[in-house]
Protein backbone atom coordinates (compact mmCIF):
# COMPACT_ATOMS: atom_id res chain seq x y z
CA UNK A 1 0.00 0.00 0.00
CA UNK A 2 1.04 3.51 -0.64
CA UNK A 3 0.55 6.49 1.85
CA UNK A 4 1.49 9.89 0.78
CA UNK A 5 1.93 12.79 2.46
CA UNK A 6 1.16 16.31 0.70
CA UNK A 7 2.40 19.79 1.28
CA UNK A 8 -0.16 21.83 3.60
CA UNK A 9 -1.80 24.91 2.03
CA UNK A 10 -2.72 26.60 4.69
CA UNK A 11 -2.00 30.04 4.60
CA UNK A 12 0.76 30.45 7.23
CA UNK A 13 1.01 26.85 7.98
CA UNK A 14 4.15 25.56 8.11
CA UNK A 15 4.03 21.95 9.55
CA UNK A 16 4.28 18.66 7.52
CA UNK A 17 2.28 15.56 8.16
CA UNK A 18 5.02 12.97 8.40
CA UNK A 19 8.29 13.52 8.99
CA UNK A 20 11.62 10.76 7.92
CA UNK A 21 11.40 9.38 11.48
CA UNK A 22 7.82 7.95 10.69
CA UNK A 23 8.73 7.47 6.79
CA UNK A 24 11.03 4.86 8.28
CA UNK A 25 8.79 3.40 10.32
CA UNK A 26 6.05 2.97 7.85
CA UNK A 27 8.56 2.08 5.32
CA UNK A 28 10.05 -0.89 7.20
CA UNK A 29 6.68 -1.89 8.26
CA UNK A 30 5.85 -2.31 4.46
CA UNK A 31 4.17 0.36 3.06
CA UNK A 32 5.89 2.52 0.37
CA UNK A 33 5.53 6.34 1.27
CA UNK A 34 5.57 9.36 -0.82
CA UNK A 35 6.04 12.90 0.10
CA UNK A 36 5.57 16.07 -2.07
CA UNK A 37 8.92 17.88 -2.57
CA UNK A 38 9.07 20.67 -0.18
CA UNK A 39 6.08 19.48 2.25
CA UNK A 40 8.94 19.73 4.71
CA UNK A 41 11.33 22.54 4.20
CA UNK A 42 9.21 24.92 6.59
CA UNK A 43 9.46 22.56 9.45
CA UNK A 44 13.51 21.74 8.61
CA UNK A 45 13.08 18.15 7.10
CA UNK A 46 14.64 18.55 3.42
CA UNK A 47 13.88 16.56 0.67
CA UNK A 48 16.99 14.19 1.37
CA UNK A 49 16.46 13.51 4.62
CA UNK A 50 13.36 11.50 3.22
CA UNK A 51 14.93 9.99 0.54
CA UNK A 52 17.63 9.04 3.44
CA UNK A 53 14.28 7.54 5.36
CA UNK A 54 13.01 5.09 2.32
CA UNK A 55 10.32 7.71 0.88
CA UNK A 56 9.94 8.57 -2.25
CA UNK A 57 10.15 12.47 -3.01
CA UNK A 58 7.91 13.43 -5.76
CA UNK A 59 7.17 17.01 -7.67
CA UNK A 60 3.40 16.38 -9.40
CA UNK A 61 0.58 16.44 -6.14
CA UNK A 62 -1.73 15.21 -8.46
CA UNK A 63 -0.72 12.21 -9.68
CA UNK A 64 0.87 11.52 -5.88
CA UNK A 65 -2.11 12.07 -4.56
CA UNK A 66 -3.93 10.28 -7.85
CA UNK A 67 -1.98 6.79 -7.26
CA UNK A 68 -2.01 7.00 -3.10
CA UNK A 69 -4.18 4.30 -0.98
CA UNK A 70 -3.40 6.36 2.38
CA UNK A 71 -3.40 10.07 2.80
CA UNK A 72 -2.20 11.61 5.35
CA UNK A 73 -2.58 15.58 6.01
CA UNK A 74 -2.33 17.77 8.93
CA UNK A 75 -5.40 19.94 7.91
CA UNK A 76 -8.30 19.04 5.65
CA UNK A 77 -7.51 19.24 2.24
CA UNK A 78 -7.26 21.58 -0.18
CA UNK A 79 -9.44 22.92 -2.65
CA UNK A 80 -8.61 25.46 -4.79
CA UNK A 81 -8.95 26.78 -8.69
CA UNK A 82 -5.02 24.78 -8.75
CA UNK A 83 -4.88 22.64 -6.46
CA UNK A 84 -8.50 20.61 -5.79
CA UNK A 85 -6.96 17.28 -3.47
CA UNK A 86 -10.38 15.98 -3.11
CA UNK A 87 -10.71 15.29 -6.78
CA UNK A 88 -6.73 14.00 -7.42
CA UNK A 89 -7.75 11.24 -4.63
CA UNK A 90 -9.05 8.28 -6.10
CA UNK A 91 -12.06 7.22 -4.77
CA UNK A 92 -12.06 4.50 -1.47
CA UNK A 93 -8.83 5.80 -0.72
CA UNK A 94 -8.31 6.92 2.97
CA UNK A 95 -7.52 10.24 4.55
CA UNK A 96 -6.09 10.90 7.78
CA UNK A 97 -5.55 13.78 9.50
CA UNK A 98 -7.08 16.42 12.03
CA UNK A 99 -9.80 17.44 9.50
CA UNK A 100 -11.75 19.97 12.04
CA UNK A 101 -15.44 18.39 10.09
CA UNK A 102 -17.16 20.69 12.08
CA UNK A 103 -15.26 23.70 11.11
CA UNK A 104 -15.01 22.51 7.35
CA UNK A 105 -18.29 21.36 6.18
CA UNK A 106 -18.11 22.03 2.35
CA UNK A 107 -14.76 19.81 2.94
CA UNK A 108 -16.80 17.19 4.77
CA UNK A 109 -18.94 17.16 1.53
CA UNK A 110 -16.23 16.74 -0.70
CA UNK A 111 -14.98 14.00 0.44
CA UNK A 112 -18.29 12.00 1.10
CA UNK A 113 -19.00 12.89 -2.50
CA UNK A 114 -15.89 11.41 -3.71
CA UNK A 115 -16.40 8.35 -1.82
CA UNK A 116 -13.37 9.19 0.45
CA UNK A 117 -13.07 6.76 3.87
CA UNK A 118 -11.89 10.02 6.12
CA UNK A 119 -10.40 9.85 9.74
CA UNK A 120 -10.18 13.04 12.03
CA UNK A 121 -7.57 12.22 14.45
CA UNK A 122 -9.15 15.51 16.61
CA UNK A 123 -12.51 13.16 17.05
CA UNK A 124 -10.29 10.19 18.31
CA UNK A 125 -11.62 8.76 21.43
CA UNK A 126 -9.71 9.99 24.46
CA UNK A 127 -8.66 6.46 25.83
CA UNK A 128 -5.61 4.95 27.10
CA UNK A 129 -5.25 2.93 24.12
CA UNK A 130 -5.44 6.10 21.68
CA UNK A 131 -3.36 8.76 23.47
CA UNK A 132 0.07 7.76 21.13
CA UNK A 133 -2.82 8.62 18.29
CA UNK A 134 -4.25 12.08 19.81
CA UNK A 135 -2.90 15.10 17.48
CA UNK A 136 -5.46 17.51 19.33
CA UNK A 137 -3.60 16.85 23.03
CA UNK A 138 -0.32 16.73 21.33
CA UNK A 139 -1.08 20.36 19.42
CA UNK A 140 -2.47 21.68 23.01
CA UNK A 141 0.47 21.16 24.69
CA UNK A 142 2.11 23.62 22.29
CA UNK A 143 -0.13 25.89 22.10
CA UNK A 144 -0.38 25.80 25.83
CA UNK A 145 3.58 26.78 26.72
CA UNK A 146 3.55 29.23 23.26
CA UNK A 147 1.05 31.38 24.14
CA UNK A 148 2.71 31.69 27.94
CA UNK A 149 5.92 32.76 26.49
CA UNK A 150 4.03 35.26 24.49
CA UNK A 151 2.28 36.11 27.27
CA UNK A 152 5.90 36.86 28.91
CA UNK A 153 6.59 38.90 26.21
CA UNK A 154 4.25 41.11 25.64
CA UNK A 155 3.90 42.39 29.34
CA UNK A 156 5.97 44.64 30.91
CA UNK A 157 6.99 43.19 34.10
CA UNK A 158 8.93 40.27 35.02
CA UNK A 159 7.32 36.49 35.74
CA UNK A 160 9.72 35.84 38.78
CA UNK A 161 10.06 37.07 41.75
CA UNK A 162 13.32 39.29 41.71
CA UNK A 163 15.71 40.16 44.71
CA UNK A 164 17.86 42.60 43.62
CA UNK A 165 19.90 45.55 45.17
CA UNK A 166 17.44 47.85 44.05
CA UNK A 167 14.46 46.04 46.04
CA UNK A 168 12.53 43.38 45.63
CA UNK A 169 10.05 42.30 42.47
CA UNK A 170 7.26 40.54 42.83
CA UNK A 171 6.34 37.82 40.99
CA UNK A 172 3.08 38.24 38.19
CA UNK A 173 0.05 36.47 38.75
CA UNK A 174 -1.31 34.59 35.40
CA UNK A 175 -4.88 33.49 35.64
CA UNK A 176 -5.60 30.53 33.86
CA UNK A 177 -9.00 29.27 32.37
CA UNK A 178 -9.51 25.94 31.60
CA UNK A 179 -7.43 23.13 32.50
CA UNK A 180 -7.81 20.64 29.58
CA UNK A 181 -3.86 20.01 28.17
CA UNK A 182 -3.31 23.70 26.68
CA UNK A 183 -4.48 24.95 30.14
CA UNK A 184 -2.29 22.49 32.62
CA UNK A 185 0.85 23.31 29.87
CA UNK A 186 0.24 26.66 30.44
CA UNK A 187 0.48 26.41 34.15
CA UNK A 188 3.18 23.79 34.31
CA UNK A 189 4.78 26.81 31.77
CA UNK A 190 4.15 29.62 33.90
CA UNK A 191 5.23 28.18 36.94
CA UNK A 192 8.46 27.46 35.70
CA UNK A 193 8.45 31.28 34.85
CA UNK A 194 8.68 31.58 38.19
CA UNK A 195 4.89 33.27 38.00
CA UNK A 196 1.98 32.80 40.66
CA UNK A 197 -0.26 30.91 39.00
CA UNK A 198 -4.46 30.17 39.55
CA UNK A 199 -6.37 28.47 37.50
CA UNK A 200 -9.92 27.40 37.00
CA UNK A 201 -12.31 24.56 35.51
CA UNK A 202 -15.48 23.61 35.37
CA UNK A 203 -14.41 20.15 36.08
CA UNK A 204 -13.71 20.14 39.59
CA UNK A 205 -12.04 16.65 39.38
CA UNK A 206 -9.41 18.64 37.67
CA UNK A 207 -8.30 20.33 40.65
CA UNK A 208 -5.26 17.40 41.54
CA UNK A 209 -3.73 18.33 38.35
CA UNK A 210 -3.72 21.99 38.58
CA UNK A 211 -2.35 21.37 42.02
CA UNK A 212 0.39 18.93 41.51
CA UNK A 213 1.82 21.81 39.17
CA UNK A 214 2.17 24.22 41.55
CA UNK A 215 -1.12 26.45 41.07
CA UNK A 216 -3.88 27.07 42.93
CA UNK A 217 -7.08 25.92 42.52
CA UNK A 218 -9.91 28.63 41.91
CA UNK A 219 -13.40 26.54 42.04
CA UNK A 220 -16.72 27.38 40.56
CA UNK A 221 -19.61 25.77 42.71
CA UNK A 222 -21.74 24.53 40.13
CA UNK A 223 -25.12 23.49 39.95
CA UNK A 224 -24.70 20.56 37.37
CA UNK A 225 -21.80 18.58 36.30
CA UNK A 226 -20.14 20.09 33.58
CA UNK A 227 -17.96 17.23 32.73
CA UNK A 228 -18.55 15.73 29.15
CA UNK A 229 -16.58 13.08 29.34
CA UNK A 230 -13.01 12.15 27.32
CA UNK A 231 -11.28 15.26 29.36
CA UNK A 232 -13.76 18.06 27.80
CA UNK A 233 -16.62 19.83 29.25
CA UNK A 234 -19.99 20.77 28.18
CA UNK A 235 -21.86 23.80 27.85
CA UNK A 236 -23.19 25.32 30.93
CA UNK A 237 -26.79 25.97 32.03
CA UNK A 238 -27.25 30.03 32.52
CA UNK A 239 -27.49 29.50 36.73
CA UNK A 240 -24.14 27.92 36.70
CA UNK A 241 -22.53 30.72 33.69
CA UNK A 242 -23.90 33.10 35.96
CA UNK A 243 -21.83 31.78 39.17
CA UNK A 244 -18.93 31.07 36.68
CA UNK A 245 -18.81 34.75 35.24
CA UNK A 246 -18.71 36.22 38.94
CA UNK A 247 -15.59 34.07 39.76
CA UNK A 248 -13.96 34.82 36.23
CA UNK A 249 -14.73 38.58 36.55
CA UNK A 250 -12.70 38.58 40.46
CA UNK A 251 -9.96 36.67 39.29
CA UNK A 252 -9.14 38.97 35.79
CA UNK A 253 -9.36 41.87 38.09
CA UNK A 254 -6.51 40.47 39.85
CA UNK A 255 -4.16 39.32 37.33
CA UNK A 256 -1.32 40.57 35.49
CA UNK A 257 -1.91 37.79 32.46
CA UNK A 258 -5.03 35.97 31.95
CA UNK A 259 -5.14 32.82 29.81
CA UNK A 260 -7.99 31.47 28.37
CA UNK A 261 -7.76 28.13 26.60
CA UNK A 262 -11.80 26.86 27.21
CA UNK A 263 -13.34 24.77 24.24
CA UNK A 264 -16.29 22.58 24.55
CA UNK A 265 -16.26 19.15 23.09
CA UNK A 266 -12.60 20.02 21.68
CA UNK A 267 -14.08 22.15 19.11
CA UNK A 268 -16.12 25.60 19.83
CA UNK A 269 -14.84 28.29 22.36
CA UNK A 270 -17.61 29.53 24.85
CA UNK A 271 -17.75 33.42 25.34
CA UNK A 272 -16.45 33.41 29.00
CA UNK A 273 -14.54 36.99 28.78
CA UNK A 274 -16.63 40.40 28.69
CA UNK A 275 -15.93 43.64 27.98
CA UNK A 276 -16.45 44.88 31.13
CA UNK A 277 -14.06 42.29 32.95
CA UNK A 278 -11.73 43.11 30.25
CA UNK A 279 -12.33 46.78 31.52
CA UNK A 280 -11.62 45.87 34.94
CA UNK A 281 -8.34 44.26 34.33
CA UNK A 282 -5.14 46.03 35.37
CA UNK A 283 -3.36 48.82 32.34
CA UNK A 284 -0.55 46.94 31.29
CA UNK A 285 -2.19 43.43 31.88
CA UNK A 286 -2.34 40.59 28.88
CA UNK A 287 -5.27 38.51 27.91
CA UNK A 288 -4.58 35.26 25.77
CA UNK A 289 -6.88 33.64 24.57
CA UNK A 290 -5.83 30.14 23.30
CA UNK A 291 -9.29 28.78 22.15
CA UNK A 292 -9.34 31.82 19.01
CA UNK A 293 -9.41 28.97 16.72
CA UNK A 294 -12.92 27.98 17.75
CA UNK A 295 -14.41 31.71 18.35
CA UNK A 296 -12.63 33.19 20.98
CA UNK A 297 -12.85 32.74 25.29
CA UNK A 298 -12.76 37.07 24.79
CA UNK A 299 -15.67 39.15 23.46
CA UNK A 300 -13.27 41.23 22.36
CA UNK A 301 -10.91 39.02 20.51
CA UNK A 302 -10.31 39.16 16.95
CA UNK A 303 -8.77 35.84 15.86
CA UNK A 304 -5.51 36.12 14.69
CA UNK A 305 -5.10 40.44 15.98
CA UNK A 306 -4.01 42.32 18.90
CA UNK A 307 -6.30 44.26 20.45
CA UNK A 308 -6.17 47.28 23.01
CA UNK A 309 -8.66 47.77 25.24
CA UNK A 310 -7.91 50.27 27.59
CA UNK A 311 -4.62 49.39 28.32
CA UNK A 312 -5.49 45.80 28.36
CA UNK A 313 -3.97 44.11 25.62
CA UNK A 314 -5.23 40.94 23.88
CA UNK A 315 -4.09 38.39 21.86
CA UNK A 316 -5.77 35.99 19.95
CA UNK A 317 -3.41 33.72 18.24
CA UNK A 318 -4.05 31.31 15.46
CA UNK A 319 -2.37 27.74 14.83
CA UNK A 320 0.50 28.19 17.49
CA UNK A 321 1.91 24.82 16.60
CA UNK A 322 2.90 25.77 13.52
CA UNK A 323 5.14 28.62 15.22
CA UNK A 324 7.23 25.52 16.23
CA UNK A 325 6.75 23.10 13.41
CA UNK A 326 9.55 20.98 13.77
CA UNK A 327 8.38 19.47 17.06
CA UNK A 328 4.96 20.29 16.22
CA UNK A 329 5.03 17.94 12.98
CA UNK A 330 7.46 15.75 15.13
CA UNK A 331 4.57 14.88 17.40
CA UNK A 332 2.13 14.97 14.74
CA UNK A 333 3.66 12.77 12.88
CA UNK A 334 4.23 10.52 15.44
CA UNK A 335 0.56 10.45 16.11
CA UNK A 336 -0.31 9.79 12.40
CA UNK A 337 1.94 7.20 12.24
CA UNK A 338 0.63 5.19 15.47
CA UNK A 339 -2.63 5.13 14.37
CA UNK A 340 -2.11 3.47 10.67
CA UNK A 341 0.54 1.17 12.23
CA UNK A 342 -2.04 0.20 14.75
CA UNK A 343 -4.11 -1.29 11.96
CA UNK A 344 -1.82 -2.65 10.22
CA UNK A 345 -2.03 -6.24 9.69
CA UNK A 346 0.37 -8.26 6.68
CA UNK A 347 1.89 -5.14 5.65
CA UNK A 348 -1.58 -3.06 4.55
CA UNK A 349 -3.99 -0.82 6.43
CA UNK A 350 -7.29 -2.53 7.72
CA UNK A 351 -10.50 -1.09 7.90
CA UNK A 352 -11.73 -2.10 11.28
CA UNK A 353 -14.92 0.12 11.58
CA UNK A 354 -16.36 -1.57 14.72
CA UNK A 355 -12.73 -0.73 16.85
CA UNK A 356 -13.97 1.88 18.95
CA UNK A 357 -11.15 4.07 17.65
CA UNK A 358 -11.60 3.70 14.18
CA UNK A 359 -15.59 4.24 14.67
CA UNK A 360 -14.99 7.49 16.92
CA UNK A 361 -12.92 8.93 14.48
CA UNK A 362 -14.78 8.14 11.10
CA UNK A 363 -16.22 10.75 9.13
CA UNK A 364 -17.17 9.77 6.14
CA UNK A 365 -17.53 6.47 4.17
CA UNK A 366 -18.98 5.03 1.25
CA UNK A 367 -20.60 8.39 -0.06
CA UNK A 368 -22.20 8.91 3.03
CA UNK A 369 -20.74 11.09 6.38
CA UNK A 370 -21.05 8.90 9.02
CA UNK A 371 -19.92 10.89 12.09
CA UNK A 372 -23.51 12.12 13.80
CA UNK A 373 -22.45 15.68 14.74
CA UNK A 374 -21.12 16.45 11.91
CA UNK A 375 -24.00 14.84 10.21
CA UNK A 376 -26.57 16.83 11.82
CA UNK A 377 -24.38 20.32 11.11
CA UNK A 378 -24.22 19.75 7.20
CA UNK A 379 -28.29 19.31 7.77
CA UNK A 380 -28.57 22.23 9.65
CA UNK A 381 -25.84 23.99 6.90
CA UNK A 382 -28.01 23.31 4.30
CA UNK A 383 -27.68 22.49 0.78
CA UNK A 384 -25.76 25.60 -0.37
CA UNK A 385 -23.20 24.36 2.32
CA UNK A 386 -20.96 27.07 4.78
CA UNK A 387 -17.87 26.70 6.52
CA UNK A 388 -18.94 26.42 10.19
Amino acid sequence: MKIVAPRETRPGERRVALVPESCKKLVQAGFSVSIESGAGDAAIYPDEAYREAGATVETSPAEMLGSADIVLRVNAPADEADRSEVQWMRPGAVLVGSLMPLRHLQAVRALAARRITAFSTDAIPRTTRAQAMDTLSSMANITGYKGVLLAATELGKYFPMFMTAAGTVFPARVFVIGAAVAGLQAIATARRLGANVLATDVRPEVKEQIESLGAKYVGVELKENASAGGGYARELTDEDKARQRAVLAEQCAAADIVITTALIGGVFAPRLITAEMVRRMRPGSVLVDLAAEGGGNCELSRPGETVVENRVRILAPLNLPSTMPTHASLLFSRNLAAFVLAFTRDKAFQLDLADDIQKGSLITHEGEIVHSRTREAVQTAGAGGKRS
